[in-house]
């Protein structure tokens, strides 16, 4: 091996191996080091993100233009508030904690074109037919009974994380994802009339 190839191979391995670091880096390390200006952090974070929150906005909406939307104001505000950033918890748990809010806000703001409880906010889970029974069903569930399945069942939260997020006792995230589990199943069961879960 002639030194120019050397040369490019001790590059070449360099640059996998910083590579693979930031793979092996926690979200909260990336995190830190965007803070501290490194711009390939932000990049690590984004492509580990990227899908899991347009998919948290998707579930959520009907419209795939206004979830990219959000999707993309969600990032903003990470990249806008680290400075303020604290690793008191999993970075994704911030993350989705940002996603809520600019959800909640965005609801606020279609509240003078769109009914609040009703068809224009049926989670899409899937555009296929085999979902739509799923889609009516969660629509009938209570809505913190639907915000727990559904960060339980597709964003994979744990009880902690989720308890955190809708400022809500462990426990009681126990009970209400036990009771929507259940009222799911009921209205899944063939048969079944679809009517509303218990509000309680």
């Amino acid at each position: 091996m002639c030194p120019l190839e050397a040369i490019t191979h001790l590059a070449d391995v360099g640059a996998a191996q910083e590579a693979a670091t930031r793979v092996m880096l926690s979200d909260e390390a990336l995190m830190l080091q965007f803070h501290a200006g490194s711009q390939q952090s932000l990049e690590e974070l984004f492509a580990r993100y990227r899908d899991p929150l347009y998919g948290f906005f998707r579930r959520r909406l009907r419209d795939k233009e206004r979830a990219n939307d959000l999707s993309q104001e969600t990032w903003i505000a990470v990249m806008k508030g680290v400075e303020r950033y604290q690793p008191r918890a999993l970075f994704r748990t911030y993350l989705y904690g940002i996603a809520l809010k600019i959800l909640a806000g965005d609801r606020r703001k279609s509240a003078k074109h769109e009914p609040v409880i009703g068809t224009a906010e049926i989670p899409v889970l899937d555009a296929s037919d085999s979902h739509h029974h799923i889609r009516e069903a969660l629509d009938k569930l209570d809505a913190t009974d639907r915000e727990v399945i559904m960060l339980r069942e597709y964003e994979q939260l744990s009880y902690a994380e989720i308890a955190a997020l809708l400022h809500i006792p462990v426990n009681t995230v126990r009970s209400r994802l036990f009771r929507a589990r259940l009222a799911l199943k009921s209205l899944l069961e063939p048969g079944s009339e679809q009517r509303p879960a218990s509000r309680r």
